[in-house]
């Protein structure tokens, strides 16, 4: 039986061995764009760490990261591929943005704030669960569903936009209710917002739902084996489609930090490319919550990092070494399960 420590240890060493192999890449990519690595990895140092408002742009760019990645972990307890979380954000970002403008300037922020977080949750939660119930019920590929569902959800968004919300001749409809919206965090003038703090209760939440709950364990044993799931008496198409839908719901609160924290209107283009980053967030993150808290912070740092130093390399190449990190975990994952399981040191 392998031991809870056992897995951490496995999990942190491929999550190194992940960086190790990205920063190495991003070097010799650096040297392809005519910049020395050494300059370029101390100005990121030397710009980042003593400049608050870098931090609370880190900040606010891993906000996200954290919903899509906890969506994507929460579908892989289940033994399930999220790759729709860009379809349940367009939905989340969409209710939440209709429902804030749709408001009376007076909602007070007890009621406003609530109801927009739930309203973009359920439009997520919906969508994830119309892919687990074709998995569920027709067999149908999660992931081919996820990829098709992307396109349909981010399609009717802005055909919903262009219809009915959109401010012409611009892509964004009116503003919400001044109670919907979430305070700035007031880090150096920075876009942070609560809704990092929306963010770090969720990963609480999914770490007490993993490691407390019926629900949790529920999962993990369908994740593991689903025949032996359901030989135990558990429903393997009930489990899909909560998992999908929980999965879903958490993608799409990702409408928080950008309609109700920043933008405080909807927009097409919101949080576009945030749910296939929250895969490498949350394969990074090794399948735990604040290992996803955690990855997403990097991916924040390398997102923010890529902009202070644009003027010594193409930004895109920062861009790149998220790649990297997906690449790169795929790969030395599994070696690194067959090396301990050599030494004895994992079953």
């Amino acid at each position: 039986m392998t031991s809870p420590t056992s897995v951490a240890r496995t999990e942190a060493l491929v999550a190194a061995i992940a960086l190790l192999c990205a920063a190495a890449a991003g070097s010799v990519l650096m040297i392809i764009a005519g910049a020395s690595p050494l300059a370029v990895w101390a100005a990121v140092i030397g710009r980042v760490t003593p400049d608050p408002y870098a931090w609370g742009q880190i900040l606010f760019n891993a906000t996200p990261l954290v919903f899509s990645g906890l969506s994507f972990t929460i579908a892989l307890r289940a033994g399930l591929f999220n790759i729709g979380a860009e379809g349940q954000i367009a939905a989340g970002c969409l209710a939440a943005g209709a429902l804030g403008a749709a408001l009376p300037a007076p909602t007070p922020a007890v009621i406003a704030i609530p109801a927009c977080l739930i309203a973009a949750a359920l439009a997520g939660g919906a969508i994830g669960a119309i892919t687990g119930a074709l998995r569920a019920y027709r067999g149908a590929h999660e992931v081919i569903v996820a990829i098709l569902l992307n396109a349909v959800v981010i399609g009717v968004a802005l055909w919903i936009g262009n219809a009915f919300l959109f401010v012409k001749p611009t892509t964004m409809g009116p503003p919400i209710a001044p109670g919907a919206e979430l305070p700035a965090l007031g880090i150096a003038g920075s876009s942070a917002n609560v809704a990092s703090i929306v963010a770090l209760a969720t990963v609480a939440a999914c770490a007490w739902l993993f490691a407390r709950t019926r629900v949790g364990a529920t999962w993990r044993w369908v994740g593991l084996g689903p025949r032996a799931a359901a030989a135990a008496g558990i429903s393997v198409a009930r489990t899909y489609v909560i998992a999908m839908a929980a999965s879903g719901a958490v993608a799409g609160l990702a409408a928080a930090n950008y309609v109700q924290g920043w933008r405080h209107a909807y927009q097409d283009d919101l949080g576009r490319n945030t749910g296939f980053l929250g895969i490498a967030v949350g394969l990074l993150g090794g399948g735990e919550p604040f290992g996803v808290l955690a990855a997403a912070l990097l991916l924040g740092f390398l997102q923010h990092a890529g902009l202070v130093v644009s003027d010594l390399v193409p930004k895109e190449l920062f861009d790149a070494l998220e790649a990297v990190i997906i690449v790169a975990v795929a790969a030395t994952s599994p070696i690194v399960r067959r090396f301990l399981v050599l030494r004895g040191r994992l079953s």
